[in-house]
């Protein structure tokens, strides 16, 4: 999710990208760029010579020059509830016609709140009218951390801004299940996807993310394409790549789900899954050594562009971490792990 050589707050989720779930709600003016394009992949691209009819065209939010008092603004709704720990307001390409400030405000709203309702709820700042470099990610730490909904990012007075981001840790909703056709019939009423990034699973860590990064591997949907998912780079030599998954509640495992959708000459040919109970904290290095790792599926044959569905397991009890093994290398669109979750 983040572009090769862009900075970006490790081990914490874009709450606001588009492909989390995130998408702009409003603006008091979009005249030169829209405000979608905020919560895009990348940092935006520049065309040379392309234009619009209402002047050049950017990959950001740009609003028109203001002759009067105020500041413009754009609301966005977070893909899903989370305490905001980091912010990048990236003017990537805006040179000079980037904002010289930025303030960012949030509040903690039911989803689908309506715009105009929002105020009620009480924003709390969570970045301080700070100065923007042009051309540049704009890197600041939340001022708070008591979970927010909604973000509005202020720019004084006006300007362009290629994309921004929310940094934090989610705050999930258990009451949410995100279910299609093929999953609602094999799943009982009380399970959860406890590897879903909107419900707080996090990859710790691979041994591989060449074409890929790992965090894809559980975005909400089905990937529109090969490079959604988690893609390694070919193996030439011997072993096999792996994943390792922080659950995000301590559970039971029930039905797993190993997509390779777009994958077709490239899927693994194989994959395994193992367990771990460990108390919260446990440091990586930690997980990656431990001989406690526990088989809950052998390596199975997997296929070309398919949904593979798996509910015989050699594990038993409860589980904070797994372990997905793939034989020798290459990509998978996505993992469900729908299980009971430890109250």
């Amino acid at each position: 999710m983040t572009e090769a050589g862009a900075a970006s707050f490790t081990g914490l989720v874009d709450l606001a990208a588009a492909a989390f779930g995130g998408r702009a709600l409003g603006t008091n003016d979009e005249f030169f760029a829209g405000m979608d394009n905020l919560l895009l992949p990348g940092r935006g691209s520049f065309i040379p010579g392309k234009y619009t009819d209402r002047g050049k065209w950017m990959d950001g939010w740009e609003s028109r020059r203001k002759r009067g008092p105020g500041h413009d603004h754009c609301v966005i709704e977070l893909g899903a509830a989370g305490s905001v720990l980091g912010l990048d307001i990236d003017t990537n390409h805006f040179l000079g016609n980037h904002p010289p400030f930025a303030s960012v405000e949030g509040v903690l709203a039911p989803r689908g709140t309506p715009l105009a309702e929002l105020e009620r709820f009480g924003y709390k700042e969570l970045l301080r009218q700070s100065p923007l470099r042009p051309g540049s990610q704009n890197l600041f730490a939340s001022e708070q951390h008591a979970p927010v909904s909604h973000v509005r990012l202020n720019i004084f007075p006006d300007g362009g801004v290629a994309r921004f981001r929310v940094y934090g840790r989610v705050h999930p909703d258990w009451s949410v299940r995100e279910l299609d056709e093929e999953t609602a019939p094999r799943v009982g009423p009380s399970t959860v996807d406890l590897a879903a990034l909107k419900n707080g699973a996090l990859p710790l860590t691979c041994s591989d993310a060449f074409f890929s990064p790992m965090t894809q591997l559980i975005l909400p949907g089905r990937a529109d394409d090969m490079g959604g998912g988690w893609e390694t780079r070919r193996k030439r030599a011997p072993g096999n790549d792996w994943l390792i998954l922080q659950l995000a509640a301590r559970g039971r495992p029930q039905l797993v789900e190993v997509d390779t959708r777009h994958f077709k000459g490239n899927f693994p040919d194989r994959c395994s899954l193992e367990g771990l109970d460990v108390p919260n904290g446990t440091r990586i290095t930690e997980l990656v050594a431990s001989p406690n790792w526990v088989s809950w599926l052998e390596p199975v044959r997997l296929g070309a562009d398919a949904r593979h569905f798996f509910d015989q397991f050699r594990g038993t009890g409860s589980v904070t971490h797994l372990r997905l093994s793939i034989y020798p290398d290459g990509g998978v669109s996505r993992l469900r792990v729908w299980g009971l979750r430890d109250e």
